[in-house]
C-alpha cells in the first residue's frame, strides 16, 4: 500500500493538489477514479482518469517490483490451508492488471480459487460487494468467512459484509481500527497463523 500512496502523491502534487503524503494514505482506496475524483472534484474527464489511472498502475508496478515479496510465513500458511482444502479467495480494491502483477509475480495464483477485483464490483470498498461477491463465488456464507485486511477501509468494508476480520499491521497502527468489532485479531506478518486456527 505505501508503493501505491506514494505513487498517487507524486501525481497528485504534480497536478498540483498540495496534499501531504499522510492525507494521501488516508484517501487511497476505492477505484482510482474515486480517489482522483475525491481530490480533484468534476476537474476531469472519465477518459483522462483513465489514463492517470493506468500511469499510475505503471508507476507503482515500477517502484515496487524490486521489493514484490510475500509477508513473512505466508507461503507456509497458503500451502497449509490448501492442503487443509480450506477455500481462500481474494477480494481487492486493486485492478485486474495489479493483482496479476502480483500473483504471477510471485506464483501464487494457484492457492486460490477466487479473485474478485475492482473490474469486477460497481461499489468499491467500504461498500461490502467485493467482500460478498467473493463468498458467493466461494459457495461459503458471509458469517464462516474470515478477512484478511490491512486498511480501515478494507476492515469497514468486512463489516459492512458480516465479516469477521483480521488485520496484518504494516501500512496502519492497531488504534486505527479501534471502530470495528468485527476485529479478531491483529498480525505483523504469518509467522503467527496457522491453517489450523480455522
Amino acid at each position: 500500500m505505501p508503493y501505491h500512496v506514494s505513487a498517487w502523491h507524486a501525481i497528485m502534487n504534480a497536478l498540483g493538489a498540495n496534499i501531504t503524503l499522510e492525507k494521501m494514505k488516508q484517501e487511497c482506496y476505492g477505484k482510482s477514479d474515486e480517489v482522483i475524483e475525491r481530490i480533484f472534484p468534476g476537474r476531469f474527464t472519465d477518459e483522462e482518469k483513465t489514463k492517470m489511472s493506468f500511469e499510475k498502475e505503471k508507476q507503482y508496478q515500477q517502484d515496487f517490483k524490486p521489493s514484490l515479496k510475500l509477508i513473512a510465513g505466508l507461503e507456509r500458511f497458503l500451502v497449509d490451508a490448501h492442503g487443509a482444502a480450506i477455500k481462500l479467495g481474494i477480494g481487492s480494491a486493486a485492478i485486474t492488471f495489479n493483482i496479476d502483477f502480483v500473483l504471477d509475480g510471485l506464483d501464487i495464483r494457484k492457492y486460490f480459487d477466487v479473485i474478485v477485483s475492482a473490474d469486477d464490483v460497481i461499489n468499491s470498498k467500504p461498500n461490502p460487494e467485493t467482500w460478498l461477491k467473493c463468498a458467493d463465488e466461494l459457495e461459503v456464507s458471509p458469517a464462516e468467512c474470515i478477512v484478511f485486511e490491512d486498511s480501515p477501509k478494507g476492515a469497514e468494508s468486512a463489516l459492512n459484509a458480516d465479516m469477521k476480520c483480521i488485520i496484518i499491521t504494516n501500512s496502519h497502527e492497531q488504534a486505527e481500527f479501534a471502530n470495528y468489532r468485527n476485529v479478531i485479531r491483529f498480525i505483523d506478518d504469518y509467522n503467527s497463523m496457522s491453517a489450523g486456527d480455522f
